[in-house]
């Protein structure tokens, strides 16, 4: 088969949209996976092949790769793009919402990988693409159970680039910036249903207000396509590099991670955000 085969979940909008039409456009036979098949209409008639998945739902994901391997034969690439931000203080938030968040962002992507790598092995090939964030690496007020997520992302993305390359197995994670999608308004509603009231209340109307960027002008979100084209490239590669950090923001604050200590790097979101201290 000379056309390689890619499955992106999160397909229904935004950067799993985005990413899915930049494959096909590149010669992917792609399946694009959500939960709504119904709101992938569109990809459809750009040729992509939707299926119904919900990645915290293992009989789902496993039909779901059973459909791909049955059609097509093979899986050449995963994007785990599959993910939401639950965000709240850490003393507002419930156990088990905090749960769901790690399920959805760190054990659906788990899984799928688990499930692709049979295949991939036996072909001796194949790019997994983690979807992370700058938020893998850096730290926002009210965000614990979200970055903690995409932080343990980061690491199993790590260690799982390390058993997999002898198979000739590609592990990259792709770190997106600031990006116009609906993510922030969902993430903002979150924070106000959460800690809207009570001690966390400032901090959170803040937060809530720095996150709909177009509010603040703290900076300008890149286009959704912009993450679909660093993973098309990263895909490509004959020897991808093991990060890519991309989208508005993304660069400058995790080099300003790097260099700054744990202290300035506080006082700097907080100032960003507009959180109280």
């Amino acid at each position: 088969m000379s056309e390689k085969v890619a499955l992106v979940t999160g397909a229904s909008s935004g950067i799993g949209e985005a990413t899915a039409l930049a494959l096909r456009q590149a010669g992917f036979i792609v399946y694009g996976a959500a939960r709504r098949i119904d709101r992938m209409a569109g990809l459809a008639e750009q040729g992509v092949r939707v299926l119904a998945m919900d990645v915290t739902d293992d009989a789902s994901a496993q039909a779901g790769v059973a459909r791909i391997l049955a059609e097509a034969g093979r899986i050449d690439v995963l994007v785990n793009n599959a993910g939401y931000g639950s965000y709240g203080a850490v003393e507002d938030v419930p156990l088990d919402e905090a749960r769901a968040q790690f399920e959805v962002n760190v054990f659906g992507a788990a899984r799928l990988m688990q499930l692709v790598l049979p295949a991939m092995r036996a072909q001796r090939s194949g790019k997994i693409v983690n979807v992370s964030s700058m938020g893998g690496k850096i730290h926002t007020p009210l965000g614990g159970w979200y970055h903690s997520s995409k932080f343990a992302l980061e690491g199993l993305s790590d260690c799982v680039r390390v058993e997999v390359a002898p198979f000739g197995i590609d592990v990259v994670v792709v770190e997106p910036g600031a990006i116009e999608t609906e993510w922030g308004g969902i993430a903002a509603g979150q924070l106000t249903k959460a800690s809207g009231d009570g001690a966390y209340a400032a901090q959170a109307e803040a937060m809530a207000a720095a996150m709909t960027v177009e509010r603040t002008g703290l900076m300008r979100p890149s286009a959704p396509t912009v993450i679909g084209d660093t993973i098309r490239t990263a895909v490509s590669a004959n020897r991808p590099r093991t990060r890519y950090a991309s989208g508005a923001g993304a660069k400058p604050l995790l080099l300003m991670r790097r260099v700054l200590s744990d202290r300035l790097f506080d006082r700097l979101i907080s100032r960003a955000t507009g959180a109280p201290r």
